[in-house]
């Protein structure tokens, strides 16, 4: 008997982890129903009994990786069990770099991505937070509370000769000196969201916890943006 594993019986979650798996291999760009059929060993028809189009394909890939969003942290305070949380997400994001892209394309929410923001405005809810300032600390956090955020327009790569380089940087700092200062002030990662010295993972930390902490303030100051 074949120990071939596209022979297992196909079932919804088989279908989305694969799909998961075909996306960190190609790239979510290259992703199809059947490139992702032919990966399970089965004719394209055969996945529509599970995924009735490609957005319900990737509306459930999102739904797996939020499941490898680690569980609130039950004895911790509001703000720890929160950053925890959010560096949770973020640590899933990491391992799929398609994520985020999929996650700002849906037009919808599903019940595993709702449940997530529930979970979150529950901790905040359970820390002592008005339904006010819950509502405003949502907002504030956007897309950082899925572990990602687009953080400053890209930066096209400087010529390689270093003639042109150099004219090309030095017009540059005579039409923005300060977003020159700035930019040569430490050595940027190309890697790097924020402008390719910038560490993303310090940057991502440093911005929630300048968040958590004016929330703390917030809270501690029973602010409310109704008038008085």
């Amino acid at each position: 008997m074949s120990s071939d594993p596209r022979r297992v019986p196909l079932n919804r979650d088989r279908v989305l982890r694969a799909a998961v798996a075909l996306a960190d291999d190609v790239g979510i760009e290259s992703l199809s129903m059947r490139n992702l059929a032919q990966e399970l060993g089965v004719v394209p028809m055969a996945l529509y009994k599970h995924v009735a189009n490609k957005e319900e394909l990737l509306d459930g890939m999102v739904e797996v990786i939020v499941g490898e969003i680690a569980a609130p942290v039950s004895d911790s305070d509001w703000k720890s069990a929160i950053r925890q949380r959010v560096l949770s997400a973020r640590e899933a994001l990491l391992r799929h770099r398609w994520a985020s892209q999929v996650i700002e394309s849906r037009s919808h929410a599903t019940p595993v991505v709702l449940a997530y923001m529930d979970s979150l405005i529950g901790m905040f809810r359970a820390g002592g937070f008005s339904l006010d300032l819950t509502h405003h600390v949502m907002h504030a956090l956007g897309s950082r509370m899925w572990g990602f955020t687009q953080e400053v327009f890209p930066t096209p790569p400087p010529p390689e000769d270093p003639d042109p380089r150099a004219a090309m940087l030095t017009q540059f700092a005579e039409k923005y000196p300060h977003i020159t200062e700035l930019a040569t002030a430490t050595a940027h990662d190309a890697e790097s969201s924020v402008g390719g010295g910038c560490d993303d993972q310090f940057e991502f930390e440093f911005a929630l916890d300048v968040l958590l902490d004016g929330f703390e303030r917030l809270h501690q100051q029973h602010w409310t943006s109704q008038p008085d």
